[in-house]
């Protein structure tokens, strides 16, 4: 966290942050932050039983996204809410805008939404697509609001990895700048603490884009993964056609295939290079590099050990 946000630290009396998906990788890290730093905070969840218990955290009844009246009763007298994306459904997009027009409706005056890098509406990720409708419709609301687009999660480097130890995908030579999930929560809170320092409006109409230090390629991943985990890992890079048959085993839908595959093809197309500097400018810390998070986090890879 950066040196301005602790120096930002609210009152007893500050207002409510409502944290969505507080049971969850983000959500779950942002709530644990603001509450360490003192904010009255609301968790939001699906499944109240994957709620953390938090020393000055309050858990609201469960509230689905899609549930205009259950988000209603869970939102009413925050100040802010800090609207993690819904997972990925045919449905998101509705989901996303019923728990946006919820917020308006009982006086929510913020909104700091967890976006994807590159959202747009012809984007290559059909599930960017989704994010640039939310954004679309937060836009038109009466609201503040602010952006942190994810690229996509350092996490997601070893888990798309089989335990056969090949990473396979149609992305090319292109390249990724993914992001570490603590690095994405402390940029959240710095944003969300904000409100209860001076400066509190110069994050409003805001997008970051919220990256690692640096754009590899799926090779230089697995060569990253071989070092960790000790083993060889290699990338196969795939057609579409092939990606498509390398994952129709798992039964998925075809909206589900499709974002998997489409991960892939953005970065071969280079809608996914953008190496920022949003955290390290946030946060007051460097952003985290594949490696250093491979070292940090091991048991991301476990499965490719004592395998080949």
């Amino acid at each position: 966290m950066s040196d301005s946000s602790r120096a930002a630290r609210p009152g007893p009396d500050a207002p409510i942050v409502a944290v969505t998906g507080a049971g969850g990788a983000v959500g779950g890290r942002v709530a644990r932050r603001l509450v360490r730093a003192g904010v009255p905070v609301r968790l939001l969840g699906r499944d109240p039983s994957r709620l953390p218990e938090l020393p000055g955290a309050l858990a609201a009844p469960p509230a689905p996204y899609g549930d205009g009246e259950a988000m209603r009763r869970a939102l009413a007298g925050a100040h802010t809410l800090f609207l993690v994306s819904a997972h990925e459904s045919p449905h998101r997009v509705r989901e996303h805008t019923t728990a946006v027009d919820a917020a308006v409706a009982v006086g929510i005056e913020r909104i700091v939404y967890i976006s994807f890098l590159g959202a747009a509406p012809d984007a290559t990720f059909t599930f960017a697509r989704d994010h640039w409708h939310t954004e679309a419709h937060i836009r038109a609301a009466d609201v503040r609001h602010t952006f942190l687009r994810d690229s996509l999660y350092l996490a997601g480097i070893p888990a798309m990895t089989g335990a056969d130890g090949v990473l396979r995908g149609p992305a090319g030579d292109g390249r990724v700048a993914a992001v570490a999930h603590d690095d994405i929560a402390d940029a959240a809170v710095t944003v969300l603490l904000a409100d209860a320092g001076d400066g509190a409006a110069r994050h409003d109409g805001r997008s970051y884009d919220l990256t690692g230090p640096e754009a590899f390629t799926l090779a230089e991943a697995a060569q990253e993964l071989s070092r960790a985990s000790g083993r060889t890992v290699t990338y196969v890079p795939e057609t579409r056609e092939e990606a498509y048959a390398s994952r129709a085993h798992y039964g998925a839908q075809d909206w589900e295939v499709a974002g998997w595959v489409t991960s892939y093809e953005a970065i071969a197309a280079g809608e996914m290079a953008t190496v920022s500097d949003a955290v390290p400018q946030l946060t007051g810390h460097p952003a985290t590099g594949l490696a250093d998070f491979l070292r940090r986090h091991p048991d991301s890879y476990r499965h490719l050990l004592g395998t080949g």
